[in-house]
């Protein structure tokens, strides 16, 4: 089974640790590093970690790809890139390490036309086929339609592929507005985005059901609602629950809800049941939060994790 992740609009992501982060204040950082970074870069960063095969593909600007090249060589990952003139985008994250909270600062990224996409679609139709599951994350540069993601999505799916988007905004509202043909397997909003979908606020975990219930009915196979500290909610043709992760220590929350994306890829590909796929997700995303940059603790510790997932029924 070919695993396959898709970052249109990567980044080098600067992170900079704050004692504490006061708006409007001075800072004195008390350190700084640079991670290569996207949605989809870190999904197959988590994935190499835990031991499965994947490649990476999307854009990658030619004048400073090598951090991502040096990455992507020493996870294992089958660098499939297409590179083009200019500089991937820099993000700053700024770390109150007082809190664990980050500040996400996400600049422009490159800007590129029909020829590109055209090679990004040849790589993704060399790796994929029947049984595939493709990733599809993270935002898009300013010079692509908002239904890329759709097109692509039909594309796959006449493959044979199984597609799992992480998208916000009006990228993933084009995805969700899609006819029954073009809709992914599975989508990882987090409550805001699905609160943008809906319109409406969620305030209460039955009215997050409700809406991913209705995703659900509309043909998305599995519907998992990322809830930050309250864990995740999952709804499939299996039922509905949520899963909640043990006390973590957490180093930084950068990559969190990639790592629970992968963990969801991971459980798809092994054919879980909706609870151990949650326990799994969950399991990722609380190992990550015990790391800096898009990796994984050993294989034995997220197992032990996903030991101590408390699972929800939810009617």
């Amino acid at each position: 089974m070919n695993l396959v992740t898709l970052t249109l609009n990567p980044a080098l992501d600067q992170t900079v640790t704050l004692e504490a982060l006061t708006p409007g204040s001075v800072h004195r950082a008390r350190s700084v590093w640079a991670d290569a970074g996207g949605k989809g870069v870190n999904v197959a960063c988590c994935l190499a970690d835990w031991g499965l095969p994947v490649a990476a593909t999307g854009v990658l600007g030619q004048d400073n790809a090598a951090p991502f090249t040096q990455l992507l060589a020493a996870k294992g990952i089958d660098d499939r890139f297409v590179w083009i003139a200019g500089e991937t985008r820099t993000n700053l994250k700024l770390l109150d390490a007082s809190s664990g909270e980050t500040t996400d600062i996400n600049l422009p990224g490159l800007e590129f036309g029909p020829s590109t996409v055209e090679a990004v679609r040849a790589v993704l139709g060399d790796l994929t086929g029947p049984g595939s599951i493709a990733v599809l994350a993270g935002s898009l540069p300013r010079s692509l339609a908002t239904d890329i993601y759709a097109r692509l999505t039909a594309e796959l799916k006449r493959r044979g592929a199984r597609v799992v988007l992480d998208a916000s905004g009006p990228a993933l509202a084009a995805a969700l507005a899609a006819g029954p043909d073009a809709l992914p397997h599975a989508i990882k909003p987090n409550r805001h985005e699905l609160e943008e979908w809906a319109g409406r606020p969620l305030p209460e975990m039955a009215d997050v059901l409700g809406a991913a219930r209705a995703l659900q009915r509309r043909g998305i196979a599995l519907v998992c609602v990322s809830l930050g500290a309250e864990g995740a909610l999952f709804v499939s043709s299996e039922g509905a629950l949520r899963a909640l992760p043990p006390p973590t220590r957490v180093a930084s929350t950068v990559g969190a809800g990639d790592a629970l994306v992968a963990g969801l890829v991971a459980g798809l590909h092994d054919g879980l049941a909706l609870p151990d796929l949650a326990r799994r997700a969950l399991a990722f995303a609380a190992g990550k939060l015990s790391r800096t940059g898009a990796n994984l603790p050993a294989r034995a510790e997220v197992e032990a994790l996903a030991g101590e997932i408390r699972i929800e029924p939810l009617a």
